[in-house]
């Protein structure tokens, strides 16, 4: 063998190597089944399922919001934490902060209401609450859930601590496809005193492939009881792509339909079981 000859096959050895270690990684993934982690950040809907019995589902997202006439609120982490105490129960734990708190909920995080012209401000709330998943779907009966939740704040000019509910249900069509579908309610705080927020909202998600799902949701916030109240609808489109088994990025945007709502905003986060 030559000497030229043997600097190829050395040359090649490296190559080689680093070829064997990118099988190896991937080899898990190609031979892993995904299944969705059907974390609640995805969309402004939830999901209709609680976490794993036994396992912790963490969601973390950064959301900007186009304040129309007002500074961008910046939010973030919008932590939750949702722990599998049971078949049907989970604890749910979260954080999350707002600068520049517009008031446009775009997210399942429950703010107040600043007043009309506010240039700034912040907002920070601990989240706690529970999930039970309901019913199963059978034919025409749906999959749903119920969250029940409560958002206390830790900064801020607002302190009363607001209650919430939500019940979402749906139901898987063919080809995997699913349209989920919920009403969720809260009772906030603003400068003129206590008022009532509805929240309606609508998904159809769409599976692309195993670990590739889009989405088109339509939600919208309903405020009763302010001298002043708004119309906040939203529409847009949002997607996921699952790295792993158990980890997903996604990000999802949408565009104010009135006035009232922000002009636009853009999600992106990710969701990570153990």
């Amino acid at each position: 063998m030559t000497a030229g000859a043997k600097y190829t096959l050395r040359s090649r050895r490296p190559a080689a190597v680093i070829a064997l270690a990118w099988i190896a990684c991937l080899a898990p993934l190609v031979a892993a089944e995904f299944q969705e982690l059907d974390t609640d950040r995805d969309a402004f809907t939830p999901a209709t399922t609680t976490a794993l019995a036994g396992t912790v589902l963490t969601e973390a997202s950064y959301v900007w919001i186009d304040n129309r006439g007002q500074p961008a609120t910046n939010s973030f982490p919008e932590l939750l934490v949702r722990i599998g105490a049971r078949e049907r129960l989970e604890w749910r734990f979260g954080f999350n902060y707002e600068q520049n708190s517009g008031g446009s909920v775009v997210a399942a995080v429950e703010v107040g209401e600043p007043p009309r012209g506010d240039t700034g401000g912040e907002e920070a709330n601990l989240l706690y609450g529970v999930k039970v998943r309901v019913t199963d779907q059978a034919g025409w009966l749906p999959r749903s859930a119920a969250i029940v939740e409560a958002f206390t704040p830790v900064a801020g000019d607002i302190w009363g601590t607001e209650p919430s509910a939500t019940y979402a249900f749906g139901w898987e069509l063919p080809a995997e496809w699913r349209f989920d579908t919920a009403i969720r309610y809260a009772r906030a705080e603003s400068a003129e005193g206590w008022f009532d927020r509805w929240m309606p909202s609508t998904v159809l998600r769409i599976p692309v492939t195993e670990r590739l799902e889009v989405h088109a949701e339509w939600f919208g916030s309903w405020t009763q009881g302010l001298a002043d109240d708004t119309v906040q609808p939203f529409a847009g489109p949002g997607t996921h792509f699952m790295l792993t088994p158990t980890f997903e990025i996604g990000c999802r945007m949408g565009w104010g339909l009135t006035r009232d709502a922000a002009g636009y905003f853009v999600d992106t986060g990710i969701g990570w079981r153990f």
